[in-house]
């Protein structure tokens, strides 16, 4: 989903979000740095903006967004959950194990292509690689 930090408050409203400032910007965030953020990562980035914000607030405020498909909610490896604009478009994600980073990867996946899918109707689907990122695997 790609949408301009001006379009943010129609964006929640058009979602059944109330707009409040808080959850204003943590979207504004997730549209302009697009790294993948965890909890963490965007309290850190936004608490000095907004001293009255707690890691609370961007976990149910995330978890909101999850819920009314605005964003979609990453892990990858063990527990540690990422979020991402939610994308409808077929794509995978792909974790650096040596940075970290995540990187979205356009994949496209069709139900036809496997038999072992037929029959089945598919909501969302969820590819993850790890391994090296071409940084990574110059350094290497």
């Amino acid at each position: 989903m790609i949408i301009k930090k001006e379009e943010v408050p129609g964006e929640l409203r058009k979602h059944d979000i109330s707009p409040s400032y808080p959850r204003k910007r943590i979207l504004e965030y997730l549209v302009e740095e697009h790294n993948h953020p965890t909890v963490a990562r965007i309290y850190d980035d936004l608490v000095g903006e907004i001293p009255s914000l707690s890691k609370t607030t961007v976990y149910n405020t995330l978890k909101l967004f999850v819920e009314k498909d605005l964003v979609e909610e990453i892990t990858i490896e063990g527990t540690e959950k990422r979020y991402d604009l939610y994308n409808p478009d077929s794509h995978a994600h792909f974790r650096c194990s040596s940075c970290g980073k995540l990187f979205d990867i356009t994949l496209q996946i069709r139900q036809h292509e496997s038999p072992d899918l037929d029959g089945f109707t598919i909501h969302r689907q969820s590819v993850h690689f790890t391994g090296l990122c071409p940084q990574c695997s110059r350094i290497m």
